[in-house]
């Protein structure tokens, strides 16, 4: 296999990835808006949003998601991706100063090292892409 294939398979697999979770926490301001609501106002400080705001932020994010799983105009939908989990990764600052008590927390940065591989190589991130 010539080394481009490789590295678009591997691009793929880390937008995959990178979407699986993503989608996750997206289906969560779904299911489960109280929680969404603890998680902006401990870690955002943005108290007292009801679950409308939540629901329409989900589904915000699932379009925005579903445009970067499909490679689907690579500049924004990777770069806004990549803001959004790096505004999630920096507002939890204050985990990493306990790390054995918020081990989970530290799985963020190699994620945050993703996005920003994807959003740098996204002309080569071309299998399974609509953006080539």
């Amino acid at each position: 296999m010539q080394h481009s294939a490789k590295l678009a398979n591997a691009l793929l697999l880390l937008r995959l990835s990178v979407f699986l979770v993503m989608l996750m926490w997206t289906l969560d301001k779904f299911i489960n808006p109280d929680h969404s609501a603890a998680v902006y106002a401990n870690f955002y400080q943005l108290g007292g949003l009801g679950p409308q705001v939540f629901l329409m932020i989900g589904a915000l994010e699932l379009l925005l998601l579903l445009a970067f799983v499909t490679g689907f105009r690579k500049t924004i939908s990777y770069a806004l991706v990549l803001g959004i989990h790096a505004v999630s990764t920096l507002s939890t600052w204050q985990q990493y100063l306990d790390p054995f008590n918020n081990l989970l927390f530290f799985a963020a940065i190699p994620m945050l090292a993703a996005c920003w591989t994807l959003f740098s190589l996204r002309e080569l991130d071309t299998r399974l892409s609509l953006g080539g």
